[in-house]
This record gives C-alpha cells, structure tokens and sequence, in this order.
C-alpha cells in the first residue's frame, strides 16, 4: 500500500508538471491568434503547427493509448506484467516531459501567455479542473490502470479542454464588448469637435499612427491608441479611459480579421478622417476572399463609414490603394507616390497634418523631433561589428519586400533570417516566389527558419536560400559567413534566443 501511495505521487507529480506546460502553451497560442477560431485553426497548416501533433512523443503517446484500450478489451489473453509495464513506460515520459518543461523554465523558454483578467480567469478554471481530476484519482489511487488510462486521455485532448474553456468564454466576452462599445459611442457623442482619424490598412498603420500623433501633438492636443493596440475593445476602452475635455485629435488604427469588423469600430468612432496604409494579402486566408478583405483592411467599411464632408488619404505607392482611390466619391488624396523607400507613411501623415492646418513650419519642427523616420525596424549593432535590421514585430509581403530594397543602401554582403509568411490563403505560392525573387536580386544568403513555403523562395533564390530552424544552427552559420559592416535583415518572429545570441543588447532591453 506505502508503494503504491508513493507511484501514486510520484506519478501525478510529472503528469501535473506535463500538464500545466500544455495548458500555459495552448492558452499562450489562442492569445497569439487573438482568441480567433480561424486563425487558431489556421496555425495548423504551418509546419509549426503541424509538429505540434506529428512528432514522436505524441504519436508514442497514441501507441500507448492504444495499448491501454487493447489490455481492457483482451484482458484475459496477456498476463499482468503487461498492464504495469505499460504504466511504468508512461511513468517515464512524464518524467521526461517534467525535467524538459523544468529545464525550460531555468533558462525562460517557456511560452506562456500574457496575463490579463481573461487569461487569469481561464488559467484559474483550468487548474481547478486540475484540482477536481486529481481529487477523484486519488479515491481510486489503488487502480493504477484506470488513473494512467485517465490521466492519458486527460493529457492527449488537453487542447481540446482548454480550447472549451476559452470558448465557453466567447458569448460573454462579446456581450461584454457590446457593452464598452456601447459606452463608449455614447462618451465618443459627447465631444461634438473631436476630430477622430481612423487608419487602416494590411500594413503600416502603427508607423503611420506613431508619425502623424508626433506630427499633429506639436499644434493640437492628441491621444492615440497606445503601441500595437487595434482591436475593438482596445479602442473602445482609451476613449473610455484616456479621452479627456482637452483633447481635440484622437487618431485609432484599426484591426481586422473578419469581413464587418471595421464598421463595427467606426459605428462609436465616428472619424472625420481616413487613412488607407496599403493593402495586400496578408490576410488573405482569414478572409477568405479579396472582396472581403477590401472590404475590412482594405478600408471599404471606413470609407463607407465616413461622412460626405469626409476625407480619406490613400497610399499611392500601393497598387491595390490605387484602384480604390478611383471609386471613391468624397474628398480624396494620394500620398508617397514620389516618397523614398520606406517613407511614404511619413509623407502621408504630413499630408494629413496639412490637411488640418498645420504649416511647413510646424511640421518640419515636429519632425525634428522623430528620431526613426524608419518605419517598421530599427537599425542595430550585433556580434562581430554586423548591423542588423530589426524588422520582428511582424511580417507581411509589401513590408519583406520593402525591406529587402532597402538592404541595398547598405555595402558588404547582405543577409535574410525570416520565416515563411502565414495566413496568405491562395497567394502563398506566388508571394513566396515574388520573395525568392527579391532575395536572389539583393541578398547573399537567406536563412529560412520554416518549411511551407521554402521550396518556392528557393526555387527563385537558388543556392542564396537555405532552410535551419534551430538558433545554434543559425548563429554558427552567421558566424562562419558574415563579417563586421555586414547586414542582416530579420525579418518576422525570429526567436528570442536566437535574437540574444546577434543582439546581446537585446537581453537588457
């Protein structure tokens, strides 16, 4: 009885251990994709995605699953020993995850996600069930079988019980966000001269946001939307929280993921003003089809959503913006068209910033002010001397493409990290190409850290492109190729422990 009280233990401590890894990592994925079922579900067609399930631990886990199920059902045709071996064997794959899960808890690997009310209220419903599961298993802690067979299936369809509990949440979380919605129309109708700026766009509208606030915040009082805040709710609680009597400017990107998404905004916005910052098919697969997608990020809604003495500014370096600039019937603008690489969302906030009165003058001494005119990326010095191009907040075609031009302001050899490019539907192929085309143009070499769509860059970009995923694999091939007064362009999410290892900087920040 001692023996079996301490397997017991022993064995639903590193179960327990396994477990809270899988609920942080599954929690920390629907956070990632914004709590939105399409682009949690789209995360399994990258090839990170697709490890997450077809990888030996996993499939193991099946085959033991299997064998459990086949000593129930032929229980009488194989002698004991069969049931406690294969009790003993899951016992050391827990024991494996633990120490693994533990490992990358000493050294910060974890990913978790950010903790916010919603996310303290899941975790806290998730570990109560923890709670409840592992009261009953000890009432029946004498049944080794039955608690490992259990904890197994607890363990395989843990994505599934944690994405109930999130779910389960959505209905309220969307009554809850009518409610702010609501409020916050109702604040917004109280500031009859607030002048609201709505920026749109695939790309560009954080730079766009930063540089007109910059701009407009030297004649006017103004409050923006802080960071990379662009979501409904976001907007609707900084009117709630921050718009004050003094404010006489308040400029809101807006996000989107689903076709309606940005009327919905602009129903308690109410902006005087658009930006349209670009368009491209970035999102392409969320929306499922072009029209959709012009109709949200291509800033269909906030068009129709302005009024007839409206304006509305579209970027004129973009094709997409272009064609739509024809169709529009109010006040109208193109900027960037003639702007260098890179500077045609600091063009078009100079527009608007004149538009509403600001001289020459007031917007030259504004932009004195703004140390990156860059937008999207900052320029750094890493190991052995190389700059490197932080471009890893996000990735999107135009930005990769954008960016890839610019390294060619730049001597001595020219270096690519990124991975392929998500969400992109039926323009995946053709876009990864058009990058593998760009790549054999400007770059030296590409280090392409994911799979999907490495067989089209290369394909463009020959033997300039290979594929590595692993940080020390990376960094000992930047190490052997690249040299001081090199440049390197990271692009998308690089790994953060890749990062620290180019940037040491980075690790202070």
């Amino acid at each position: 009885m001692v023996l079996i009280n301490y397997f017991f233990i022993i064995f639903l401590f590193f179960w327990l251990i396994r477990e809270i890894k899988a609920i942080l990592f599954w929690l920390y994925l629907w956070q990632l994709k914004e709590y939105q079922i399409k682009r949690f579900f789209d995360h399994f067609r990258t090839e990170n995605g697709k490890k997450i399930f077809f990888n030996w631990f996993f499939l193991l886990k099946l085959f033991l699953l299997s064998w459990a199920l086949f000593l129930f059902f032929y229980k009488k045709l194989l002698p004991g020993y069969f049931y406690s071996s294969w009790v003993i064997i899951l016992l050391l794959f827990y024991i494996l995850e633990g120490i693994k899960f533990l490992v990358e808890i000493f050294l910060k690997k974890i990913k978790k996600p950010v903790l916010t009310k919603k996310t303290a209220i899941i975790l806290f419903l998730n570990f109560i069930s923890l709670f409840f599961l592992i009261i009953f298993l000890n009432k029946i802690k004498n049944f080794l079988y039955w608690i490992a067979l259990i904890v197994l299936l607890f363990d395989i369809f843990s994505p599934l019980f944690v994405s109930i509990i999130v779910l389960f949440f959505q209905p309220w979380v969307f009554l809850w966000r009518k409610k702010i919605a609501k409020m916050a129309k109702e604040k917004r109708e109280k500031f009859k001269d607030l002048i609201v700026i709505a920026i749109c766009g695939s790309f560009g509208k954080t730079s766009t946001k930063e540089f007109l606030a910059k701009i407009l915040s030297e004649k006017f009082k103004v409050l923006k939307t802080k960071e990379h805040i662009n979501a409904e709710i976001g907007i609707a609680q900084t009117i709630l929280n921050e718009l004050k009597d003094d404010h006489q400017i308040f400029i809101a990107e807006i996000g989107a993921y689903r076709k309606g998404k940005v009327k919905e905004v602009c129903d308690f916005l109410e902006p005087k003003i658009g930006i349209i910052t670009g368009v491209n098919e970035q999102h392409l697969s969320l929306f499922g089809t072009m029209a959709n997608l012009l109709s949200a990020e291509g800033g269909g809604e906030l068009i129709a959503s302005l009024p007839s003495d409206g304006t509305i500014f579209l970027n004129g370096k973009n094709e997409i913006c272009r064609k739509i600039f024809d169709e529009i019937k109010i006040k109208k603008y193109l900027y960037g068209q003639n702007a260098a690489l890179l500077e045609e969302n600091l063009e078009g906030a100079k527009m608007v910033a004149k538009e509403l009165g600001m001289t020459e003058k007031e917007i030259e001494k504004a932009l004195e002010k703004i140390e990156n005119k860059l937008p999207g990326f900052e320029i750094k010095k890493g190991v052995w001397g190389i700059n490197f191009i932080d471009a890893t907040y996000s990735a999107n075609p135009d930005g990769v493409l954008a960016h890839l031009e610019y390294l060619k302001n730049f001597s001595g050899r020219k270096v690519i990290i990124m991975p392929c490019l998500i969400e992109l539907g039926k323009a995946s192929k053709e876009v990864h190409q058009r990058i593998g085309k760009k790549i054999a143009e400007v770059c030296d070499l590409a280090i392409i850290t994911t799979k999907e769509r490495f067989k089209e860059i290369k394909e463009e970009a020959r033997d300039k492109a290979v594929f590595l995923e692993k940080p020390e694999e990376i960094f000992e091939k930047i190490k052997n190729f690249s040299k001081e007064e090199d440049v390197i362009l990271l692009e998308g999410r690089i790994p953060s422990s890749l990062l620290s290892l180019l940037i040491p900087t980075i690790k202070n920040q």
